[in-house]
């Protein structure tokens, strides 16, 4: 079971997807760490790698590209990544696509838990990734990732928690529960 799981900053996609991939047995990959993890390789912060990657369009392709292997080569895996369910839309890969969403003062606090900061200095952060990324997205393959057509399945978590979330998902696909 392919499962594609996208969402903006601090939607709760990894915490979500971490769950669901152990009730469901299959492995979890973040796209999101992965970026973290070239950034840390570029020693950037993760913002600064975002705006390196504005003018250096293979950062993106490269991940992309990889993202897209992973979906092709597993058949069991729970996928989270900004572009992930377009990315199984464009390429016509049988999986669930999910895109979680929250209120941009819940993803605020849940960003300020996981990385700390003052409520402003998140805002600031989240405002300039989100705008980075849509940019990219828009620039380097013509999307927005947050269009409706491309998801399955859409969740707000503002007011769940991520095993809530999770157990959603784990009932909308599994209709034996």
């Amino acid at each position: 079971m392919r499962i594609t799981l996208s969402g903006p900053i601090g939607s709760g996609k990894s915490t979500v997807g971490i769950l669901l991939s152990r009730k469901l047995q299959i492995e979890f990959i973040s796209g999101g760490e992965i970026f973290r993890q070239n950034a840390r390789k570029h020693n950037m912060t993760l913002a600064e790698f975002g705006k390196y990657a504005e003018t250096n369009p293979e950062i993106d392709r490269e991940q992309d590209q990889g993202l897209l292997q992973l979906l092709r080569a597993k058949e069991d895996i729970v996928l989270e990544s900004r572009l992930a369910g377009w990315i199984a839309t464009k390429n016509a890969i049988d999986a669930t696509r999910i895109y979680i969403d929250a209120d941009i003062e819940v993803r605020i606090e849940r960003v300020m838990k996981r990385e700390g900061g003052t409520r402003e200095e998140v805002m600031q952060l989240v405002k300039e990734r989100e705008a980075s990324e849509l940019k990219r997205y828009m620039k380097y393959y013509g999307i927005d990732y947050r269009i409706p057509e491309y998801y399955d399945i859409i969740i707000d978590t503002t007011k769940i928690s991520a095993e809530e979330g999770a157990d959603i998902i784990y009932a909308g696909i599994n209709p034996t529960c």
